[in-house]
C-alpha cells in the first residue's frame, strides 16, 4: 500500500491512471488539491488514492463526470438518503440500455449489408452502396446521438 506521502507519478503508477488525467481531475475539482512541498511538488496520501479509485470505477461503469461529481458529493455526506444515488444510477442504466438497443440494431444492419454483398466488384458492392445511401438501411435507430 502507498504511504502517506508520494508523488503524482507514483499515484499514477499505483492506480493505473495517467498523470495528465489526475491533473485534469484536480483542475475540475473532482480530486482535492494535494499538499505541496517547499519545492512546489505535489504530495498525495491515501485519501487521494481512494478518491481516484472511486472516480476511475465510476468512469469504467460509464458514468459521465457530472454524475461522478454528484456521487462524490453524496459520498461526502454519508447520512443522506441514497435516493439521489439511485436516481443517477437508474439514468445511467437507461442510457446503457438505449445504447445496447442501438448497437443491436447496428449489428443487424451490418450483418444484412455483409450478407447481401455478393463479393463481386466494388461497383456492385452492397456494403459500399448502403454506406453511400443511408436510406438503404432498414433502421434509423443505429445512429449514435450527437
Amino acid at each position: 500500500m502507498i504511504n502517506d506521502d508520494f508523488t503524482i507519478g507514483r499515484l499514477a503508477r499505483e492506480t493505473g491512471c495517467k498523470v495528465q488525467t489526475i491533473r485534469y481531475y484536480e483542475q475540475i475539482n473532482l480530486m482535492p488539491q494535494p499538499l505541496r512541498t517547499a519545492g512546489n511538488q505535489r504530495r498525495y496520501g491515501p485519501s487521494h488514492v481512494a478518491r481516484l479509485g472511486f472516480i476511475r470505477h465510476g468512469r469504467e461503469l460509464g458514468f459521465p463526470l457530472d454524475a461522478i461529481r454528484q456521487f462524490l458529493s453524496l459520498a461526502d455526506d454519508p447520512d443522506r438518503p441514497c435516493e439521489a444515488a439511485d436516481r443517477i444510477a437508474r439514468a445511467q442504466l437507461q442510457a446503457v440500455e438505449s445504447r445496447i438497443a442501438r448497437l443491436q440494431t447496428l449489428k443487424l444492419e451490418l450483418e444484412r449489408m455483409i450478407e447481401q454483398c455478393e463479393g463481386g466488384r466494388i461497383a456492385e458492392c452492397r456494403v459500399i452502396e448502403v454506406l453511400a445511401d443511408h436510406a438503404k438501411c432498414l433502421h434509423d435507430d443505429h445512429v449514435e446521438p450527437a
